[in-house]
């Protein structure tokens, strides 16, 4: 009954996260023809709008996400249900992160111009025009975060997945009134100089608007579930120093991978101008991120609230069977989406690009990413069940590891050709991430002694057994279809991405699934077998 809570929760965020995703990429593919994918407004504004979400990751994104469930599920057995300890804690994160938006509002041009440092002076100045209109996000971002994972520690799971649907709609909105108003340029050719500062406003101010509404309308949902949010200072002896505790590994680990961020940025923006740079790059890593977001992000997030009840009771062999769970359920759908992802490379990257080179370069980047996605979503689940156990520390020390890896890769990267740099810098990505997730597994057995290693291995092994047939159906298809050469049908516009896109992944999702109906995969039945029962069921009551 458990697992079945667990499936339909997951099945609600991922629907959320889908719809979100989908309008994100719509959002991404308009301001591609808008204000194109390689050139002085895109970087710009990647590196301005990047500023907010990279503060606000240092201040408190990743601390509140390692602090906040756990903390809330044991302070829920007190005889108020939590809601004293709830106050005190959003009191306190709402006044940091407050402060936190004033002072990198105000310090705005500087952070551009840390991680701007190498794109044209131009283009420096255009990104910190951008970036007084972006930093406010920092505080909405934060509201965001406390008031949507305090609804997933109270088992409240879809308002946190589907209200990223309006700040799309909001930023959709947005890009539209800046082509009425000041029309498109698809192929980047417009300056940094001819940005006028209602241009500016209305692009960076309508991504900025939309963070506020995303963030606001969750207010609703907690009164819904009878959540009310009181401001109380009173922040001593009510335990919140253990939290404390925590969020300062957290905070030490996004120093960490902050300073990697910096490193990534201004490698990329040395490529700024004709090739791919710090826009293609943040590109592909949205493509990177839906498989991981619609599937991993939704089952470890209702995994996690599970995790951190068992943990808090000392249950540790129903941590072990909740992180196998997770892994496996992750893993039989995950490795499919990581494999489709790197077929469809190029037509994906022709949904953005305009012209052949351009979709060469942002598909190249796009494949270096795929490779590590099956390593990267298990060591989301790794990550989450060591932060389930109170345990920050540890990924403090496997992200340092990982972090040292990945500097020292990206300034090999810069070394490269121009045209090369930003796939250098995913490629990277890649490797670091998979050794960090080696180092990370090795870590968590010394805790918790076997992890159901030979569970989880049979799982991947005949799910990679179960994808020998539809990666190569799906690389033929590629190529009939015309998806390596320049003028072929799956990259000549979006239309034939996206139809060539979805006979590829429909085939070879089919061909999978049926593969691993044959060899028995209790992952995939456990998936199909209700789905099927309660098929069955409808038709018995027609």
């Amino acid at each position: 009954m458990a697992d079945d809570r667990i499936g339909r929760a997951s099945v609600f965020l991922a629907s959320g996260t889908i719809v979100s995703r989908v309008l994100g990429f719509v959002k991404t593919i308009v301001f591609a023809s808008i204000i194109g994918v390689v050139g002085a407004g895109a970087d710009a504004f990647a590196v301005a709008n990047g500023l907010p979400n990279t503060v606000y990751v240092i201040v408190a994104g990743g601390i509140l996400s390692a602090v906040l469930v756990p903390q809330i599920v044991r302070a829920s057995q007190h005889t108020d249900g939590g809601s004293a300890y709830i106050n005190k804690l959003l009191t306190l994160a709402l006044v940091v992160i407050g402060g936190a938006t004033v002072a990198a509002t105000l310090a705005a041009p500087l952070l551009a111009a840390l991680y701007g440092a190498t794109l044209p002076p131009e283009t420096l100045g255009l990104a910190v025009a951008f970036a007084w209109w972006c930093m406010p996000q920092i505080f909405f971002y934060g509201l965001y975060t406390l008031l949507g994972e305090v609804l997933n520690a109270r088992r409240s799971f879809g308002p946190f997945t589907w209200v990223p649907v309006l700040n799309n709609v909001v930023a959709l909105a947005g890009l539209i009134l800046f082509a009425v108003f000041f029309g498109a340029d698809p192929g980047g050719e417009r300056d940094a100089g001819r940005w006028s500062p209602g241009m500016i406003a209305l692009l960076a101010g309508s991504a900025t608007l939309g963070i506020v509404v995303q963030a606001v309308i969750l207010f609703w949902f907690w009164r819904r579930i009878g959540l009310r949010f009181r401001p109380d200072f009173a922040w001593r002896g009510v335990g919140l120093r253990s939290a404390g505790r925590m969020a300062g590994w957290t905070f030490g680990m996004l120093l960490l991978t902050t300073g990697a961020g910096i490193v990534q940025t201004l490698v990329a923006a040395s490529a700024s101008g004709n090739d791919a740079s710090v826009f293609a790059l943040d590109t592909a890593w949205l493509v990177f991120m839906l498989p991981h977001s619609v599937i991993t992000v939704s089952i470890a997030t209702a995994y996690f609230t599970r995790m951190s009840e068992h943990a808090a009771a000392a249950r540790f062999d129903e941590v072990r069977a909740d992180l196998s769970s997770a892994l496996r359920g992750v893993g039989v759908i995950i490795v499919l989406a990581a494999a489709v992802l790197i077929v469809v490379a190029y037509p994906f990257a022709a949904v953005f690009s305009a012209g052949f080179e351009q979709t060469q370069a942002v598909g190249n980047i796009i494949v270096a990413f795929a490779s590590g996605l099956v390593g990267f979503s298990a060591l989301f689940v790794v990550q989450r069940t060591f932060y389930a156990l109170g345990d920050t520390r540890t990924p403090f020390f496997f992200t340092l590891f990982q972090v040292v890896l990945f500097i020292c890769g990206a300034l090999v990267a810069a070394t490269l050709p121009k045209e090369w740099i930003a796939f250098g810098i995913a490629l990277t990505t890649t490797l670091a991430g998979t050794a960090q997730l080696a180092l990370a597994v090795g870590l968590l057995r010394r805790r918790l002694g076997s992890l159901d290693g030979r569970r989880i291995a049979a799982a991947l092994g005949r799910s990679a057994l179960a994808l020998l047939l539809p990666v190569v159906v799906g690389v033929i298809l590629l190529v009939v279809l015309g998806g390596t050469t320049a003028g072929g049908f799956a990259v000549s516009g979006v239309a034939g991405a996206v139809t060539s896109m979805a006979v590829i992944g429909v085939v070879m999702a089919a061909l999978y699934f049926a593969t691993l109906w044959v060899l028995r995969s209790p992952e995939l039945r456990g998936f199909a077998e209700p789905l099927l029962q309660r098929a069955r069921g409808l038709g018995r009551s027609r």
